[in-house]
Parts: C-alpha cells; sequence; structure tokens
C-alpha cells in the first residue's frame, strides 16, 4: 500500500488561533478556560468553557459566505485555509478528482439551531426560518464548503462518532490515499458547542466539571479530585498526501501517517468499559497496522478527559498494552489546557502530536495537584510543565459516547 504523509496543518484552539500560537500554549501550559462570553451561564451548574478567543470571521471570510455557515464550519473553513496555505500545493498542478476532503464534527450546527427555535418561539407562531438554516446546521456540510472553495472533486463526507469524529475522519482520509482512491485529502473536524443546550445537557449527565470558582484549574486529568470535563470549541486541518506525490513537488513533511484503529466498547451509551477493553485493543490494532512494536511509541496523547472512570479506564489499557515500556514513555492529556472539543478533539489533539515530533517536546497535562492513588504513580503523566525528550512517534486515542475508540500513529518520516 501507498506511504500517507502530512503535508499542512491549521488550527483554531482555546490556547492559540494559528498553528504557532497553538505550538507556543502547548509548551507553556496555557489554560484555555475563561468565564463564558457567548451566553449568560449565571444559572447554569457550569459557567466557563475553553472558547476561541478574539475571533472575528470577518478577517478571514467575506459576509457573504460567513452568514451561510454555523460556526463550527466557519472554524472549518479558517482552519483549511491555514492548511493548504503551508501545505504550498498549487490547485492548477494537482488532479483536483483525486483530491478530497473528509472532515468530522460530533455535533454540527448548534448556534444556529438554537438561534432559529428561540426566534420561532419568540414570535406569533408563523415560521420565519431562514433558507440557509438547514444548509447551516447539518453536519456534513463543512466538507462540502472546503472542497467547494479548492475545487477538490474528489471523495467528500464527514464523519459523526462523537469525540471520535475527527480521529475517524483521519483514519478514513488516511485509507483512501494509501489504497490508491486519492492523492491528497483535507481532513480535521470543527466544533463550536458552546451553547445552552450543550452546557445544560452535559450539566444534567454531570459529566462537566462546577469548578466556577476555579475555572482555570477545573480540565485536572488523572488528579484525584478530577469533576468533569471542560467543554472546549476550535478546529483543526491537516493535509493528508501521498509520499511520492508530496516528494515529487518538494512539499515539507511533517509526519507520516502509519497505522490506525477503529473499535466499539459495546458496553454503555456514555460510559467506558472500566477495564479499558476497546481502548486496549484500538490502540493494539493501530500498532498492528502500523507494523510497529509498543516499544517504538515515545509519547501517548491520552483521550483524558478528566472524568473519574475515563481517566483510571485509559491507563489500564495502556498498560495492558505496553507493558513495562509504559514507564518508559510520556503520556499526556491536552485537554487540560483546550478542554475537550468533541468531534475536533483528535484533530487538535492529532496536530499537538505532529508538533511534539517536529519539536522534540511532550506538552503537559496541567493542573495536577494531588495524586490519585488508584493510578500507577510510576507513569510519566507528564504534569504540569512541558518535557523536552526525543519524539519519532506518537499513539493518539480518543473516545466518543456510544463507545467509539479511535486510535492514530504519527512518526518521523524515515
Amino acid at each position: 500500500m501507498r506511504r500517507v504523509v502530512v503535508t499542512g496543518l491549521g488550527a483554531l484552539t482555546p490556547i492559540g488561533n494559528t498553528v504557532q500560537a497553538y505550538l507556543e500554549g502547548l509548551q507553556n501550559g496555557v489554560s484555555g478556560a475563561n468565564l463564558i462570553t457567548q451566553f449568560d451561564a449565571s444559572k447554569f451548574k457550569t459557567q466557563f468553557a475553553c472558547e476561541v478567543k478574539d475571533f472575528k470571521i470577518e478577517d478571514h471570510l467575506h459576509r457573504r459566505v460567513s452568514r451561510r455557515l454555523d460556526r463550527f464550519s466557519q472554524f472549518a473553513m479558517v482552519v483549511a485555509e491555514e492548511a493548504m496555505q503551508d501545505s504550498g500545493l498549487d490547485l492548477e498542478k494537482i488532479d483536483l478528482d483525486k483530491a478530497g476532503v473528509i472532515w468530522a464534527t460530533g455535533i454540527g450546527g448548534l448556534h444556529t439551531l438554537e438561534d432559529e427555535v428561540e426566534t420561532f418561539l419568540n414570535g406569533d407562531g408563523t415560521p420565519r426560518y431562514s433558507p440557509f438554516v438547514i444548509p447551516k446546521i447539518i453536519g456534513d456540510i463543512a466538507a462540502g464548503h472546503i472542497s467547494i472553495k479548492y475545487g477538490f472533486r474528489g471523495v467528500n463526507y464527514s464523519t459523526v462518532s462523537a469525540c471520535a469524529s475527527s480521529s475517524h475522519a483521519m483514519t478514513n482520509a488516511f485509507d483512501y490515499i494509501r489504497l490508491g482512491r486519492a492523492d491528497i485529502v483535507i481532513t480535521g473536524g470543527s466544533e463550536a458547542t458552546v451553547a445552552r443546550l450543550c452546557i445544560g445537557g452535559f450539566n444534567s449527565m454531570k459529566a462537566l466539571s462546577t469548578r466556577n470558582d476555579d475555572f482555570k484549574t477545573a480540565s485536572r486529568p488523572f488528579d484525584l479530585d478530577r469533576d468533569g470535563f471542560v467543554l472546549g470549541e476550535g478546529a483543526a486541518g491537516l493535509i493528508l498526501e501521498e509520499y511520492e506525490h508530496a516528494k515529487k513537488r518538494g512539499a515539507k513533511i511533517y509526519a507520516e501517517i502509519v497505522g490506525a484503529g477503529a473499535t466499539a466498547d459495546a458496553h454503555h451509551i456514555t460510559a467506558p468499559h472500566p477495564e479499558g477493553i476497546g481502548a486496549r485493543n484500538v490502540m493494539k490494532m493501530a500498532l498492528n497496522d502500523a507494523k510497529m512494536n509498543p516499544t517504538e511509541i515515545d509519547y501517548v496523547n491520552v483521550h483524558g478527559t478528566s472524568t473519574p472512570l475515563g481517566d483510571l479506564a485509559e491507563t489500564k489499557a495502556i498498560q495492558q498494552v505496553f507493558g513495562d515500556h509504559a514507564y518508559n514513555m510520556n503520556i499526556s492529556s491536552t485537554k487540560s489546557m483546550t478542554g475537550h472539543l468533541l468531534g475536533a478533539a483528535g484533530a487538535i489533539e492529532a496536530v499537538a502530536g505532529i508538533l511534539a515530533i517536529n519539536h522534540n517536546f511532550v506538552p503537559p497535562t496541567i493542573n495536577h495537584f494531588t495524586d490519585d492513588p488508584a493510578l500507577d504513580n510510576k507513569l510519566n503523566l507528564t504534569f504540569n510543565q512541558a518535557q523536552e525528550r526525543e519524539v519519532n512517534a506518537i499513539l493518539s486515542n480518543t473516545f466518543g459516547f456510544g463507545g467509539h475508540n479511535s486510535s492514530v500513529i504519527f512518526r518521523k518520516i524515515k
């Protein structure tokens, strides 16, 4: 099968609105949490989130375009453009029939849905919906807008698998290229769910942290006092390209994607299997796909959402897969900084891993105060400060409601 490499990156995150700013946030252990600005959250159990800051869509898109896009699609267009510019692709020199888009979102156009329903309920019952309402809400639409902008006529769709969505999108893009069905795929994910329905719904499930008086440190993966995840928003995009195609045009190559896996817990709609069976199996599947020994992995970017059950189950799975090597590699959760971007989590965490490979550092798990006796304290969970080390290969985990599990492996190009 053909080799697949990463030749462009884009990022719009709660700790930086470009790839460079995101890198600096990761290196410095910045918390992206703040009090919610997008609506009045004073009556909600959780009043904070990791929002994208200082974002003005008019700096990126003309109003005639942006007004037809929900916030999640706006994010997608911005990171796709950064990734395309970064890749140096010349649209006049590539086969547009073999260039595609596989995007992801977990929820889709939630802001548009809320706004349109509220307008209707506050009216006299006469329907006055925008003609753009359906195209703005549906989850596949970001992929469509990206393909239209660049004229990509190849594969085009979106994946929806909750928090595993963008990892599955990257996996599918990887498969399309290595099987010869595409030469180039823009892949990644975007999510914009800092909204009343999402905060309120997750609060009802008791899934979110409620640390309103100390929100900067609320996302505490692996800490004894972790009390739920912090919702985030943003996007990341990657240009995946067939290796010989990239080499022929002299492209910069960030990393090679070498393996991926997808499994199900088949256990519970929202809770992970307590022994991490699905997580264990998906990491093994990705390693087998990559034809790699577990000892070749230097860094695992964990799902690590800061929930009592999830963090424990994932570390159990890691130790089952990696054995004694689990003590030699680094493990960290960048969600401690960015919050949980749901369907975009896999993409922004893949970018974090690729940056680790290119800059030889491991992003920290910030906000660690108290060891959890249920966790093995010999694991290097990269607490509170980034660590310098040579990073040749990383494995990124994302797991979603419904029992969806995804792992992706990136490696320094050889």
